[in-house]
């Protein structure tokens, strides 16, 4: 294997953990602003990371042009829409988490 190729498979599972990060900082964690947290830091990381190694691999010219204008896109829209979730939440009232929650649960 060249080396680009290594590039590329080494960002590909790096995308591929930080895409499972955020799957399971979503499941885990205790309300919307955390989830929109963990969603908008690692779900971008991963998917750029895997959007650079297709662009590593694909090494033609219009192709990884067509890319980079994704990873841009991503770099600008998502954590945008994690934002715009969590002001939503606030404008509706809900309350973020705190450890004073947990103490009523037991």
């Amino acid at each position: 294997m060249t080396p680009t190729e290594w590039a590329a498979v080494a960002l590909g599972v790096l995308g591929a953990f930080f895409g499972l990060v955020a799957a399971v900082g979503i499941i885990r964690l205790p309300d919307v602003y955390t989830r929109a947290h963990a969603a908008s830091k690692s779900d971008t990381l991963g998917a750029v990371l895997s959007i650079g190694a297709v662009a590593l691999a694909l090494q033609t010219d219009l192709s990884t042009i067509k890319a980079v204008f994704l990873l841009v896109f991503m770099f600008l829209t998502n954590p945008t829409a994690a934002h715009a979730i969590a002001r939503a939440a606030q404008d509706q009232g809900i309350e973020p988490w705190t450890t004073d929650d947990r103490e009523g649960e037991r």
